[in-house]
Protein backbone atom coordinates (compact mmCIF):
# COMPACT_ATOMS: atom_id res chain seq x y z
CA UNK A 1 0.00 0.00 0.00
CA UNK A 2 1.25 3.76 -0.71
CA UNK A 3 2.24 5.60 1.88
CA UNK A 4 -0.24 8.08 1.86
CA UNK A 5 -2.79 5.76 1.44
CA UNK A 6 -1.90 3.89 4.31
CA UNK A 7 -1.71 7.39 6.42
CA UNK A 8 -4.78 8.46 5.04
CA UNK A 9 -6.72 4.85 6.23
CA UNK A 10 -4.48 5.07 10.05
CA UNK A 11 -5.95 8.61 10.47
CA UNK A 12 -9.55 7.48 9.17
CA UNK A 13 -9.68 4.49 11.60
CA UNK A 14 -8.41 6.67 14.27
CA UNK A 15 -11.35 9.07 13.24
CA UNK A 16 -13.87 6.53 13.13
CA UNK A 17 -12.93 4.90 16.10
CA UNK A 18 -13.56 8.02 18.28
CA UNK A 19 -16.46 8.61 16.62
CA UNK A 20 -18.10 5.02 17.24
CA UNK A 21 -17.15 6.13 21.51
CA UNK A 22 -18.40 9.32 21.42
CA UNK A 23 -21.60 8.68 20.14
CA UNK A 24 -21.95 5.48 22.51
CA UNK A 25 -21.02 8.08 25.28
CA UNK A 26 -23.54 10.19 23.62
CA UNK A 27 -26.17 7.61 23.74
CA UNK A 28 -26.02 6.94 27.40
CA UNK A 29 -26.17 10.69 27.96
CA UNK A 30 -29.30 11.52 25.87
CA UNK A 31 -31.06 7.83 27.52
CA UNK A 32 -29.80 9.76 31.23
CA UNK A 33 -31.92 12.59 30.10
CA UNK A 34 -34.92 10.48 29.01
CA UNK A 35 -34.68 10.99 25.46
CA UNK A 36 -34.53 6.91 24.89
CA UNK A 37 -34.92 7.59 20.46
CA UNK A 38 -32.18 9.84 20.04
CA UNK A 39 -30.03 7.82 22.20
CA UNK A 40 -30.87 4.67 20.04
CA UNK A 41 -29.75 6.87 16.86
CA UNK A 42 -26.69 7.64 18.35
CA UNK A 43 -26.44 3.74 18.88
CA UNK A 44 -27.26 3.12 15.43
CA UNK A 45 -24.61 5.74 14.03
CA UNK A 46 -22.17 4.43 16.30
CA UNK A 47 -22.78 0.87 15.09
CA UNK A 48 -21.79 2.65 11.44
CA UNK A 49 -18.97 4.39 11.82
CA UNK A 50 -18.11 0.87 13.76
CA UNK A 51 -18.22 -0.73 10.75
CA UNK A 52 -16.60 2.00 9.04
CA UNK A 53 -13.50 1.60 11.54
CA UNK A 54 -13.29 -2.28 11.17
CA UNK A 55 -13.06 -1.58 7.29
CA UNK A 56 -9.95 0.77 7.66
CA UNK A 57 -8.19 -1.51 10.13
CA UNK A 58 -8.70 -4.68 7.89
CA UNK A 59 -7.88 -2.80 4.68
CA UNK A 60 -4.61 -1.56 6.92
CA UNK A 61 -3.60 -5.55 7.39
CA UNK A 62 -4.22 -5.03 11.29
CA UNK A 63 -6.60 -8.05 11.58
CA UNK A 64 -4.61 -10.95 12.42
CA UNK A 65 -4.97 -14.54 13.97
CA UNK A 66 -5.89 -14.80 17.37
CA UNK A 67 -2.25 -15.14 18.88
CA UNK A 68 -1.08 -12.00 17.25
CA UNK A 69 -3.90 -10.05 18.12
CA UNK A 70 -3.88 -11.08 21.40
CA UNK A 71 0.17 -9.53 21.61
CA UNK A 72 -0.80 -6.97 19.74
CA UNK A 73 -3.32 -6.28 22.58
CA UNK A 74 -0.71 -7.57 25.26
CA UNK A 75 2.20 -4.70 23.56
CA UNK A 76 -1.48 -1.67 23.80
CA UNK A 77 -2.07 -2.19 27.82
CA UNK A 78 1.66 -2.16 28.60
CA UNK A 79 2.48 0.27 27.08
CA UNK A 80 -0.30 2.44 28.67
CA UNK A 81 0.53 0.83 32.21
CA UNK A 82 4.31 1.26 32.05
CA UNK A 83 4.54 4.62 29.76
CA UNK A 84 1.02 6.30 28.77
CA UNK A 85 -0.86 6.53 32.00
CA UNK A 86 1.81 7.24 34.42
CA UNK A 87 3.45 9.71 32.21
CA UNK A 88 -0.03 11.50 31.95
CA UNK A 89 -0.81 11.06 35.66
CA UNK A 90 2.19 12.84 36.40
CA UNK A 91 1.46 15.51 34.14
CA UNK A 92 -1.99 16.25 35.68
CA UNK A 93 -0.96 15.82 38.89
CA UNK A 94 1.34 19.00 38.17
CA UNK A 95 -0.81 20.63 36.66
CA UNK A 96 -3.40 20.41 39.38
CA UNK A 97 -6.29 18.21 37.18
CA UNK A 98 -7.76 16.35 40.12
CA UNK A 99 -10.48 14.81 37.85
CA UNK A 100 -7.88 14.12 34.83
CA UNK A 101 -5.63 12.31 37.96
CA UNK A 102 -7.98 10.52 38.67
CA UNK A 103 -9.43 8.90 35.22
CA UNK A 104 -5.66 8.44 34.49
CA UNK A 105 -5.42 6.21 37.95
CA UNK A 106 -8.65 4.48 37.07
CA UNK A 107 -7.05 3.48 33.58
CA UNK A 108 -3.78 2.49 35.18
CA UNK A 109 -4.80 -0.03 37.56
CA UNK A 110 -7.95 -1.31 34.63
CA UNK A 111 -5.00 -1.94 32.25
CA UNK A 112 -2.61 -3.97 34.13
CA UNK A 113 -5.82 -6.52 34.65
CA UNK A 114 -6.42 -6.46 31.37
CA UNK A 115 -2.80 -7.01 30.17
CA UNK A 116 -2.32 -10.26 32.60
CA UNK A 117 -5.96 -11.53 31.23
CA UNK A 118 -4.48 -11.36 27.50
CA UNK A 119 -1.59 -12.61 28.27
CA UNK A 120 -2.88 -15.50 30.41
CA UNK A 121 -5.77 -16.15 26.71
CA UNK A 122 -2.19 -15.84 24.64
CA UNK A 123 -0.39 -18.71 26.79
CA UNK A 124 -4.05 -21.01 25.92
CA UNK A 125 -4.18 -20.35 22.57
CA UNK A 126 -0.76 -21.15 22.34
CA UNK A 127 -1.66 -24.58 23.40
CA UNK A 128 -4.18 -24.76 20.99
CA UNK A 129 -7.30 -23.95 23.47
CA UNK A 130 -9.77 -21.37 24.24
CA UNK A 131 -9.43 -19.80 27.29
CA UNK A 132 -12.07 -21.24 30.51
CA UNK A 133 -13.70 -17.76 31.15
CA UNK A 134 -16.13 -17.31 33.91
CA UNK A 135 -18.28 -14.26 34.30
CA UNK A 136 -16.78 -10.86 33.82
CA UNK A 137 -17.03 -7.76 36.07
CA UNK A 138 -16.51 -4.58 34.97
CA UNK A 139 -16.28 -1.13 37.32
CA UNK A 140 -18.87 1.04 35.60
CA UNK A 141 -17.38 3.70 37.33
CA UNK A 142 -13.22 3.18 37.34
CA UNK A 143 -13.06 0.00 34.57
CA UNK A 144 -11.97 -2.36 37.05
CA UNK A 145 -12.08 -5.95 35.83
CA UNK A 146 -12.60 -9.04 37.56
CA UNK A 147 -13.29 -12.59 36.83
CA UNK A 148 -15.43 -14.47 38.90
CA UNK A 149 -17.65 -12.80 41.61
CA UNK A 150 -17.60 -8.88 41.62
CA UNK A 151 -15.97 -7.53 45.14
CA UNK A 152 -18.42 -6.21 47.70
CA UNK A 153 -16.98 -2.70 46.59
CA UNK A 154 -14.64 -1.66 43.99
CA UNK A 155 -10.87 -1.73 44.97
CA UNK A 156 -9.93 1.03 42.69
CA UNK A 157 -12.70 3.63 43.25
CA UNK A 158 -14.79 2.36 46.11
CA UNK A 159 -18.32 1.57 43.47
CA UNK A 160 -20.42 -0.86 45.04
CA UNK A 161 -21.21 -4.04 43.97
CA UNK A 162 -24.85 -3.66 42.64
CA UNK A 163 -23.42 -0.92 39.70
CA UNK A 164 -20.74 -3.88 38.17
CA UNK A 165 -21.76 -4.86 34.65
CA UNK A 166 -21.73 -8.42 34.02
CA UNK A 167 -20.37 -9.87 30.93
Amino acid sequence: MRKITEQNLNNAFAGESMAHMRYLIFADWAEGEGYPNIARLFRAIAYAEEVHATNHYRELGMVKETAENLQTAIDGETFEVEEMYPAYNKVAEFQGEQGAVRSTHYALEAEKIHAAMYQGAKQTVAGGKDIELGKVYICPVCGYTVEGEAPERCPVCGAPREKFKRF
